[in-house]
């Protein structure tokens, strides 16, 4: 797309940026206004836990016996040591050395 009109890949890549940054603004905005009790802050608490399930649940119906050793090994090493960045680096190891095992 951008060999053939380069101008319009950019004004698009702008038009969207600019999208995604005002409904953050206007997240902020509205949340700001409500009156957050206690049943709506139960449900923001769970909220980055349905979004996470959201995404791995594809993943571990789609990816086979690599994806469920991968997330086996992502959800150990959180449960054990309790870093981001440990968990991840687990889950990508084991899904390549599944990977080159032919798994």
């Amino acid at each position: 797309m951008i060999e053939k009109d380069a101008f319009g890949f950019f004004v698009t890549l702008g038009l969207m940026a600019i999208v995604v940054y005002v409904t953050r603004i206007a997240g902020y905005w509205l949340i700001g206004r409500l009156v957050i009790g206690p049943r709506l802050r139960r449900m923001l608490d769970a909220l980055p836990g349905a979004i996470i399930a959201a995404t791995v649940a594809p993943a571990l119906v789609q990816g086979g016996l690599r994806a469920a050793l991968a997330m086996a090994a992502t959800a150990g090493v959180m449960i054990v040591i309790r870093k981001d960045f440990f968990a991840v680096l687990a889950g990508v190891a084991v899904a390549a050395a599944a990977f080159a095992w032919g798994l």
